[in-house]
């Protein structure tokens, strides 16, 4: 297996700039997901690893060697796709087989790793049918044992599962997950969809505007957020956002003040943000310091969990996640706190200066 370092990284169309000064190590056997929203270069990058795209300027280098010149059929590495990029014509067995077919491996070894990869992903009672014969998450198996049977020494997904529905994902999710435990080889993963990035990732890597905004774990993007980007990315429901103007030690959001801790490089009239995730947004009793009046809009009831959706004297958008016994009725006024050890301040420029309280974010 292999580690995959980019160095200063760049992919240019033309005057557009796609990839910009990608600097990132992945280790060996790391399940890195890449994810952002469309256009953001985290596809045109995983394409740049695997050989399809050449690169601007920057260096690759997967395990020892730098692969800048090296064509994507000698680089090891195996990569699945979107769409399942099956032949029709031929049977589940054929498919997986003509990988190491064009590579001129013996019969018997073709025979051996086909029928391993397909008792890894449970169909080989598949081998013998067609394509159409299978349902979409068979398709899927059957393409990452096609990448599974070449032994590469990483593997690249770029969105896999976007054409399955939503309960097929959440059962592809977890048998990539199992995939990745049993075979212990790197992994590089494209989506846009931020719950499987953070449900599959050792390490996600977020991407904006062709750059690369965060790398974390999924827990430290969670919590410490570097900018306001990441913190409205990552999270669902998203963090809710509050505009306001710093005045003295607080930050005045509609004319109700909300502390925050001195030492965050704020000066008197600066504009900030005050982020919060819906689950530290509490319904209390009456006004004060770190509280705000919002009206309840819309009530979901979810079982074991309820979100309301509210809209605060400007008719900005809020969301609050509630206990199953807690309910709100639609319609109403609530007073609701900010607990400053849970409320993070960003700047004018959208930087994290920090909660506005001492204390950690779980």
């Amino acid at each position: 297996m292999a580690g995959v370092v980019l160095r200063n990284v760049w992919k240019r169309f033309g005057e557009t700039v796609a990839v910009e000064r990608v600097d990132l190590e992945i280790h060996d056997q790391e399940f890195v997901v890449l994810v952002g929203p469309s256009g953001c270069g985290k596809s045109t990058t995983l394409r740049m690893i695997a050989g399809l795209e050449e690169i601007s300027e920057g260096e690759i280098q997967i395990g020892d060697r730098v692969v800048n010149r090296v064509s994507p059929k000698d680089r090891n590495i195996a990569m699945v796709f979107q769409n399942y990029a099956l032949y029709p014509h031929w049977s589940v067995f054929e498919n997986m087989a003509f990988g190491l077919k064009i590579r001129k491996t013996p019969r018997a070894e073709i025979d051996r790793k086909v029928r391993e990869a397909a008792d890894i992903l449970d169909i080989g009672h598949l081998l013998d049918r067609k394509p159409k014969a299978l349902s979409g998450g068979q398709r899927q198996r059957v393409a990452m044992g096609r990448a599974i049977v070449r032994d590469p020494e990483v593997f690249l997904f770029d969105e896999p599962l976007s054409n399955l529905d939503a309960k097929l994902r959440v059962q592809m999710r977890v048998e990539i997950s199992r995939l990745h435990n049993r075979l212990k080889t790197t992994v590089i993963y494209v989506t846009h969809d931020q719950v499987e990035a953070m449900t599959l990732a050792d390490r996600i890597v977020i991407m904006s505007d062709a750059r690369i905004q965060q790398v974390g774990t999924p827990l430290e993007l969670f919590n410490h957020p570097k900018n306001l980007f990441v913190a409205g990315f990552i999270g669902s429901p998203a963090m809710n956002f509050l505009e306001g103007t710093l005045e003295d030690d607080a930050v005045k959001v509609h004319d109700h003040p909300f502390p925050v801790a001195p030492g965050l490089g704020l000066s008197a009239g600066d504009k900030v943000t005050l982020g919060v995730r819906p689950h530290h947004l509490i319904p209390v009793d009456g006004g004060g310091p770190g509280r705000l009046r919002a009206r309840v809009d819309v009530v979901e009831m979810m079982g074991a969990e309820n979100f309301a959706y509210l809209r605060d004297a400007t008719d900005g958008a809020l969301t609050v996640r509630l206990e199953a016994g807690t309910i709100l009725e639609e319609g109403s006024e609530q007073w609701f706190e900010l607990p400053a050890a849970r409320t993070h301040v960003f700047g004018p420029d959208g930087r994290n200066l920090g909660l506005a309280r001492a204390g950690g974010v779980e």
